[in-house]
């Protein structure tokens, strides 16, 4: 059994607060303008020398795109674990190759004649990978669900007398990344891979203190849904700080709560799901049941069929059609908020031209070409997850530093300007935020965070005082210090870049 850490936002909003920039041991001395090559390069090398983590291993490069020459470079070859800067390889590549405007469709079949209000036969979505399907841009859980019915209505069922199925065959059957953690396995961060999926593949709870020694109250969207067994074992306090306890097994989809919450305070988590693919269609039942018709199935993974729906056969009837958001806007959210199934999920989509059943090897697989044309020797690096949990993953400095050139000139503008302003604002928004709450890098640089254990990188783009824009990437590994302190030595590599005023 596991215990959640707190954090899961619904939606993606931006966040325009400024919060402190966390304080290492070490002071940093006030930087000063550079005013040539040279005294930029040692002051990133002072810089990097004053970081107190002679047992860490950093991967620096730096890139003048106004100019065209390298910088700076540190160990810049040398393969470092990239964390969620593996997203900038995915959403590169899946712009480069889908184009900002690809939209996902989620389809609804009737299998069945309609005779008097009665659909005889089975309801089937057929997913094709959409990550967003559900409250993230609408706000609303059930506003596709309850469309459907509205869809049905008109085609005039008003009885299913068969199951709903879920069609998830567009993706493998690999629910979790190649490597990943097991005991992040119910984390929202870590929620499952499916080619149907819903509601982040997450149930979002709330446990609200009542009155002193009763238990909370605890709520959770979708609807209430039954899908996850939920055992409330919370007790409230009359005062104090809350102290959490939410534990799921693996694989199973039972929750038990027993945080210890003061009188009108509140506990939130987002539980992942077990099998979102069973997920979606038990919420899809509920809903319809909800808005008046009858269903007189069961909910069911395709998986558990003898024979698969065959979308060809003459019976087999589209009644409602879902379209996503377009890539863009979901890559948008993906980098701000460093959604790491939506990396999943859209690295899978590439998989998915060439045919069903698309996995993360097969996809890699295929964007190597556009790799190589950004100057990557792909034979040097290591990729096997969409979001970067895996600690298989492995690139340089160098590397990535190709890859940020090669989108700031891509040919196709909108490419370019989607995977510029999907990442983080220092400062501003997203996972940069807190980071950076003054000077020149401030509202001035973009760039992707990335953090697993051990592990931190920093890379994207800052505008300099010279009117250059540097491309950079700035990787850490084996370090024992809190990633706070590494966080705090990137700040300062990028500030030095802000302030070079050649």
């Amino acid at each position: 059994m596991l215990h959640f850490l707190p954090g899961r936002i619904v939606r993606w909003i931006p966040i325009l607060a400024l919060l402190p920039l966390s304080i290492g041991i070490r002071p940093a001395r006030a930087q000063q303008a550079t005013t040539s090559e040279s005294a930029l390069r040692r002051e990133l090398d002072r810089i990097l020398d004053d970081s107190g983590m002679a047992n860490a291993i950093w991967g620096v490069a730096v890139h003048d795109l106004t100019r065209d020459r390298e910088v700076f470079a540190h160990d810049d070859r040398v393969n470092l674990v990239p964390a969620s800067n593996t997203k900038l390889y995915t959403t590169a590549t899946a712009l480069h190759l889908l184009g900002p405007d690809f939209r996902y469709q989620t389809d609804l079949f009737a299998a069945g004649p309609v005779e008097d209000g009665v659909l005889h036969g089975p309801l089937v979505v057929r997913g094709s990978g959409d990550p967003v399907l559900g409250p993230r841009f609408s706000g609303d859980p059930t506003l596709v669900f309850r469309q459907w019915a509205d869809s049905l209505r008109t085609a005039g069922v008003r009885v299913i007398d068969g199951d709903i199925i879920g069609d998830d065959d567009v993706f493998d059957d690999q629910m979790l990344g190649y490597g990943w953690s097991w005991d992040d396995e119910p984390f929202w961060y870590s929620a499952e891979i499916s080619g149907l999926s819903y509601h982040d593949n997450t149930v979002d709870f709330t446990a609200r203190g009542t009155s002193a020694g009763a238990p909370a109250q605890v709520t959770w969207e979708p609807a209430s849904t039954s899908y996850m067994e939920v055992l409330n074992a919370t007790v409230t306090t009359e005062s104090g700080r809350v102290r959490e306890s939410w534990t799921r097994g693996r694989s199973d989809n039972r929750l038990r709560i027993g945080s210890a919450i003061p009188s009108g305070d509140a506990d939130l988590e987002s539980v992942s799901v077990s099998n979102p693919t069973a997920y979606f269609v038990h919420v899809l039942r509920e809903t319809l049941l909800a808005a008046g018709i009858a269903v007189l199935g069961v909910p069911r993974d395709v998986d558990d069929l003898s024979i698969k729906p065959s979308y060809d056969a003459p019976s087999m009837r589209r009644v409602a059609r879902h379209v996503s958001e377009p890539l863009a806007e979901i890559v948008l959210v993906l980098n701000k908020r460093s959604q790491n199934l939506y990396a999943e999920q859209v690295l899978k989509t590439i998989g998915a031209r060439s045919g069903p059943g698309s996995s993360a090897a097969r996809s890699w697989r295929t964007v190597r070409p556009v790799l190589s044309q950004a100057g990557i020797d792909t034979l040097s690096i290591q990729l096997v997850d969409g979001s970067g949990l895996s600690r298989q993953n492995l690139v340089s400095a160098s590397a990535t530093l190709a890859l940020l050139r090669f989108m700031w000139s891509h040919p196709d503008r909108s490419t370019r300007d989607a995977f510029l302003f999907s990442l983080p604002v220092g400062g501003v928004d997203g996972t940069l935020a807190s980071r950076f709450p003054d000077g020149r890098a401030r509202g001035n640089v973009r760039a992707k965070t990335g953090t697993v254990s051990n592990a931190s990188a920093l890379s994207g783009y800052v505008r300099t005082d010279g009117g250059s824009t540097f491309a950079f990437s700035i990787m850490a590994n084996h370090f024992t210090v809190p990633a706070s302190r590494v966080r705090e030595v990137q700040d300062r590599l990028v500030e030095a870049l802000a302030l070079h005023r050649r």
